[in-house]
């Protein structure tokens, strides 16, 4: 299993949205989008100015990210997986410290212990807490809601392979001027 499937489980990991000045614009990128990057209709949407009639900004934030349960899972599973590395980490740094002959360790051996896994599980915890919020997401959410409300349009591509995620982005470089991307 690779590191991005045991630490996320959103099947979309890379959010592009591309900014454009009319809903005919979008809504032709829109319709292009899905056979040139070999995705899906469902992998597309569009957003556009109505969609920011809602004063919370529900209706965009669903649009950029449309797999709540992907997400709660992701939230699930970078916590957890970042908590055991952690403390894995705590544990070798211990044993490690122990190897070196470490006074202070060697009286207290199982309280040392215990406090070098519980500090590397809470770092791992701090660790998984920053991967599940999703800087690189929220930019992308945040560009797309200022374009909204500026009266441009948003197509947003959730390609799930590295392969989507180039030919969308290239299709919509080719049709929209502003085009940011998740990582």
């Amino acid at each position: 299993m690779k590191a991005k499937e045991l630490l996320f489980g959103e099947r979309s990991l890379t959010k592009i949205a591309g900014l454009f000045p009319s809903r005919e614009a979008a809504m032709s990128a829109a319709h292009e989008l899905p056979r040139a990057a070999a995705m899906s209709d469902r992998q597309v949407a569009v957003v556009g100015p109505a969609d920011d009639a809602d004063a919370s900004g529900t209706r965009i934030a669903d649009k950029i990210e449309p797999e709540p349960t992907g997400v709660g899972r992701t939230l699930t599973r970078a916590h957890l997986v970042s908590a055991a590395v952690g403390a894995a980490a705590g544990a070798l740094l211990f044993v490690a410290l122990m190897a070196i002959g470490l006074a202070a360790l060697a009286t207290t051996p199982w309280m040392s212990l215990g406090a070098f896994v519980f500090y590397g599980a809470t770092l791992g915890l701090l660790a998984g807490g920053l991967l599940a919020l999703r800087p690189d997401h929220s930019r992308v959410l945040e560009q797309v809601r200022a374009a909204v409300r500026s009266g441009r349009w948003a197509v947003i591509a959730h390609p799930t392979s590295s392969d989507q995620a180039g030919r969308a982005q290239a299709v919509l470089h080719a049709r929209a001027g502003d085009v940011v991307r998740s990582f």
